[in-house]
């Protein structure tokens, strides 16, 4: 995948805390304005894009902020121009008491683009302005093709109810949302014949022993149907979920076989709808009315996948067959469309899922987790942990990786990053990831309520390590 640069962030946290809500001024502070992304993604910018630069307050008196501009393999007028325009390589954009904020129009004049290696890097040089300034925080912005460098993101969870699952991508900070309960099954694209259940609205699959579908029906499954669900905190119960860490050989539902007398039915508990309810501030309501009850079976002709399935109490069975796609981890299923749906973007395109996640409490079984973070170990991401007393977030650098420390499990940040009881991420700890190219990010989580307290807005910020 040609790597991108989409780059994108916020003030530091110096700027993001001084206050634009004073009524009265603190003359002690200086007035700062900065770029509130520190890169974009040249591609992305079919025509004109407005971009902006940010205040550390609402100014209180006029004036005008200069940028140096300079272009690499790009001409002004030629490939991409800007307003206001640039003169003696410096563009000038004046602002108002009471303002905050600023902004200026980038102009794309090549898209299609002739080619990938230009770059305009533009740099805050200069604040005309009576009082106090000062230039720190996002010096400096570039529009480029490369990888992103870091950024502050808000993942779309969906509140207290969290009825999103959101993927990211570092390298370009695209990010994918879809309704986690908008999918069922997903049938794996690689060397192997897995599938896997929707653990995000508690899932769990038994396999019955036997090879007629059409045979089962609801009175033959009710012993079971108290065993085969998520919160049961019996230890057994873990055979009846998906391997939380992401193993593709431990899921539920055995290896399709190409001796269809070893592809059993599988009762399936179809888990939960997506909360509706509106929980008390700090709390979720991520299981809504339960989904019902399914019967499967799993066969496999050459390449394909042939899903057989139907209602508990049917004597028959509708049947589809599922390709596998090489460029994705999976070809995922519903049951309510009847159809492949559209879930996860490409394999080499996602590093971080934002979800409610079926996870494991030692000795008590399955259990289910909001604000859960995955990272995307079919793909070959992986991650580790590190502490503050090892070494500080701000003071992490390349040299200090150790590939020796990646894990092979996708619950690395899992939910472990926030306490329930502050609603405070906690200070602590942050991640080091290493993406499908190579790149190494340092990742910091910094939130997982909004500024009234209520559950599934997180946000986290990351960094490029180079």
């Amino acid at each position: 995948m040609k790597t991108k640069l989409y780059l994108f962030g916020v003030l530091s946290a110096l700027l993001m805390t001084t206050s634009c809500e004073k009524e009265e001024f603190d003359l002690s502070q200086p007035f700062v304005i900065a770029f509130e992304k520190q890169s974009y993604d040249y591609s992305q910018i079919s025509a004109e894009k407005e971009m902006k630069l940010v205040f550390s307050e609402a100014a209180r008196y006029s004036g005008t902020v200069q940028i140096k501009v300079k272009a690499e393999n790009a001409s002004y007028d030629t490939d991409f121009t800007t307003f206001p325009e640039i003169e003696n390589g410096v563009m000038e954009i004046p602002f108002s008491a009471g303002q905050t904020e600023v902004s200026y129009i980038f102009k794309n004049l090549i898209f299609p683009f002739d080619s990938d290696d230009k770059k305009v890097l533009l740099e805050v040089i200069k604040i005309n302005y009576t009082g106090q300034t000062s230039i720190q925080g996002y010096k400096t912005s570039l529009i480029s093709f490369e990888r992103s460098l870091g950024t502050s993101l808000l993942p779309e969870t969906g509140g207290p109810n969290q009825g999103n699952q959101v993927y990211i991508d570092l390298s370009t900070e695209v990010i994918t949302k879809v309704r986690r309960d908008s999918w069922d099954l997903g049938f794996y694209s690689g060397d192997h014949f897995r599938v896997v259940i929707n653990g995000s609205v508690y899932m769990a699959a038994k396999n019955l022993g036997v090879t007629n579908i059409d045979a089962v029906t609801t009175a033959s499954v009710q012993p079971f149907q108290n065993q085969v669900a998520v919160g049961t905190f019996d230890a057994n119960n873990t055979q009846y979920v998906d391997a939380p860490t992401g193993n593709i050989l431990q899921t539920a539902i055995s290896e399709i076989s190409e001796n269809n007398e070893d592809n059993k039915v599988y009762l399936v508990n179809l888990g939960y709808e997506v909360g509706t309810t509106i929980p008390n501030v700090g709390s979720v309501a991520v299981a809504g009315n339960s989904r019902g009850w399914r019967k499967i079976r799993i066969l496999k002709s050459g390449n394909d996948y042939i899903l057989q399935y139907a209602n508990l109490n049917s004597t028959t069975h509708e049947e589809i067959t599922i390709s596998k796609n090489a460029a994705y981890n999976f070809t995922f299923f519903s049951f309510n469309t009847k159809s492949t749906v559209n879930v996860e973007p490409e394999k080499t395109k996602w590093d971080l899922n934002f979800t409610v996640f079926t996870n494991e409490i030692p000795g008590s079984g399955s259990y289910g987790y909001s604000d859960f973070v995955l990272n995307n170990i079919k793909a070959g991401i992986k991650a580790y942990e590190v502490r503050t007393t090892t070494k500080t977030y701000a003071n992490y650098n390349l040299a200090d990786v150790n590939d020796g420390n990646f894990l092979e499990d996708q619950r690395v940040i899992g939910a472990d990053w926030r306490d329930v009881f502050s609603g405070a991420a906690f200070p602590d700890r942050y991640f080091i990831l290493k993406d499908a190219e190579g790149n190494y990010y340092k990742i910091r989580m910094l939130a997982f309520v909004n500024d009234g307290g209520i559950r599934g807005y997180p946000k986290f910020e990351y960094k490029l390590l180079q």
